[in-house]
């Protein structure tokens, strides 16, 4: 199905690319490069300039670190929500798991919630069912916020991911939220070792089976690095790019990334392969 997202519709052939904006000063990858209101704002204008079609906000850092209270996660994360939309038509997301931070930002225009948290506070799809806003359910396996796996045990990865999100998905349905505005993620790394990570990747199929868009969050992760015996998140774009090739030929619609421009000719270059027409054809022909 075609995915709506505040004014844009995405095709259901269509993949977009989703850019990271922390507002963190703790960021695992850029250290809080874009901490600051005028370097946050500079970010989203270069990833809009560079092809992304959703711009995915982040007050608080996913791994373990300093306490962020829901106050300060809203101070960071609502303004830049307006000054984003007094100044793009671009999708705007935030990544929150608590309800009281999603009212906030719905209400300052955000179009997505990015519960990458695995419906940690159940409120939260009734925020964005009240807004009119899309809502990404993430498998997480019942990790807390802010937890690294230690020893996750699962009897089929892949069956429990697919379970999970089809049936958080029908309940964000079930309190008003639009069936196209629902996406689904595995949950790289949360709540997973990297061979669970693996799997989820290889498999992605039968997630994408479900209908649901499916978005994925591969940029520089740990179970890249460990993939390919890589230590610094910095040094993991190759492996993530690889990452971005087989996620998109198995289905993957989303791309939640740090390298916009990468991520975003990475994806052509599959959809060229996969449907056989260049964006340009000249060599041969002439």
């Amino acid at each position: 199905m075609p995915l709506r997202l505040g004014a844009r519709t995405f095709a259901d052939d269509e993949t977009v690319v989703m850019a990271i904006v922390n507002r963190t000063p703790d960021s695992f990858f850029d250290k809080g490069a874009t901490f600051t209101d005028d370097a946050a704002l500079g970010a989203v204008d270069r990833a809009v300039d560079e092809g992304a079609g959703i711009v995915d906000i982040g007050g608080v850092k996913a791994g373990p670190g300093s306490h962020v209270d829901a106050d300060e996660e809203i101070r960071r994360t609502a303004s830049l929500v307006s000054a984003v939309r007094a100044r793009h038509d671009v999708v705007i997301s935030v990544d929150t798991w608590r309800a009281e931070v999603a009212r906030v930002v719905c209400a300052e225009g955000a179009d997505l919630l990015n519960d990458a948290w695995g419906g940690h506070d159940p409120a939260l799809a009734e925020v964005a069912a009240e807004f009119g806003v899309g809502l990404v359910c993430t498998h997480t396996g019942g990790a807390a916020p802010r937890t690294r796996p230690h020893r996750v045990e699962y009897d089929d990865v892949v069956d429990d991911l697919v379970a999970w999100c089809d049936a958080e998905a029908a309940r964000a349905v079930s309190l008003g939220v639009r069936r196209d505005a629902i996406l689904v993620d595995p949950g790289h790394d949360f709540g997973k070792s990297t061979r669970h990570s693996l799997e989820a990747t290889r498999r992605l199929p039968e997630l994408v089976g479900t209908g649901w868009p499916v978005l994925v969050s591969l940029s520089r992760k740990d179970f890249v690095g460990e993939s390919i015996d890589v230590a610094e998140p910095a040094d993991r774009l190759v492996g993530t790019l690889a990452t971005t090739s087989v996620s998109a030929w198995l289905g993957a619609r989303v791309f939640r990334a740090h390298d916009v421009l990468a991520t975003r000719q990475t994806l052509d270059m599959v959809r060229a392969i996969a449907t056989g027409e260049p964006r340009l054809a000249r060599r041969g022909l002439a």
